[in-house]
């Protein structure tokens, strides 16, 4: 049986995740804010143990990265870049996902029309601590 499941929003693309999932992480960077319209929040999971079904549009937003969205309705769904894991936007998760928001990265370039209240922790830029998941 499958840790989580998720889709887009018009449900052409699904994914299931056979493994753990880290913690979701709030990125605040420019490049997530315009891809999304505000912060993503995402979680990550081992490369291997995700299996997408449905086409994914994948846009190589730099050099070492890229994007996955549906074609259909245009929901952002994944991030893939260096390393094991790929990360999931948690909103795209089908509920209950029994995660919780641990921390903010990137807070340094986050968008000036809002505050990062909640107490949790903030990480000026990327912070391995909280992004890398061990499995």
């Amino acid at each position: 049986m499958p840790e989580a499941a998720g889709s887009c929003l018009c449900g052409a693309v699904r994914y299931v995740v056979n493994g753990a999932l880290r913690p979701v992480i709030a990125r605040h960077c420019q490049q997530c804010r315009k891809t999304s319209g505000h912060h993503v929040a995402a979680t990550s999971a081992l490369r291997e143990a995700v299996e997408i079904t449905g086409d994914v549009a994948w846009y190589a937003s730099s050099d070492t990265a890229k994007r996955g969205f549906c074609p259909n309705c245009g929901s952002n769904l994944f991030w893939d870049g260096p390393g094991k894991n790929i990360s999931i936007f948690a909103g795209t998760l089908d509920a209950p996902t029994g995660l919780h928001l641990e921390a903010h990265i990137f807070c340094a370039d986050k968008g000036d029309y809002y505050e990062i209240s909640d107490g949790l922790p903030q990480a000026d830029g990327e912070d391995p601590d909280f992004t890398t998941q061990v499995n």
